[in-house]
């Protein structure tokens, strides 16, 4: 059930076991509370008379809300105030609308394994595994080896990199010669020196 409440000059929309700030009100922690201007109620979507229907509450705590700076200034007289601000709030925790009250939701509670399941979970060092955990027989035809099967051609002889294939006929001396590039058409380096020009 739910219930629309003004305290305050303000509207809230509460239900049982919610916690609401008001604008103050007379009381310490603990005491109870009654609002008596509930201006709607209802139940799920259906709407219920308000003839005599109060919220009651619990004061929670009495605390203030948030610093709010006031500062008047007019300009070119010289006018400046600066003022601080903290309102005084009330916790309210709703107890019950009418007749509906909070209803305390029973913790679910874990049930213990028993000893059973917890033996047979772990067995005692030095006995045989039962046969229900042996491990399950698959049907699967083998593959072929791909190793094969002369030691020779399983594992044969590094040769270095610098070492030229044993079928060439390049001899140990020869180096690789690289091609240049055509320098033809090249322009000449920043470096070089100029002809003189030839004297006539």
């Amino acid at each position: 059930m739910f219930a629309v409440v003004r305290t305050g000059g303000k509207q809230y929309r509460v239900h049982p076991g919610d916690k609401i700030v008001v604008e103050k009100l007379d009381g310490s922690a603990g005491e109870k509370v009654t609002l008596g201007d509930v201006l709607l109620a209802g139940d799920g979507g259906s709407l219920k008379s308000t003839d005599g229907l109060t919220v009651a509450a619990e004061i929670v705590a009495q605390a203030k809300g948030d610093k709010v700076t006031v500062f008047k200034k007019r300009r070119r007289h010289n006018y400046r105030r600066k003022k601080g601000h903290r309102q005084q709030h009330t916790i309210l925790k709703i107890v019950a609308i009418g007749d509906h009250k909070e209803q305390k939701k029973a913790a679910p509670k874990a049930e213990p394994a028993p000893a059973a399941e917890a033996k047979s979970a772990a067995p005692a060092k030095g006995k045989a595994k039962p046969a229900d955990t042996a491990p399950a027989k698959v049907d699967a035809t083998p593959t072929e080896n791909p190793a094969p099967d002369n030691e020779a051609q399983a594992n044969p002889p590094a040769q270095s990199v610098d070492a030229p294939a044993k079928g060439s006929k390049a001899k140990a001396n020869d180096k690789p010669t690289a091609k240049t590039p055509s320098t033809k058409n090249a322009a000449p380096a920043k470096g070089a020196a100029k002809k003189s020009p030839k004297k006539k």
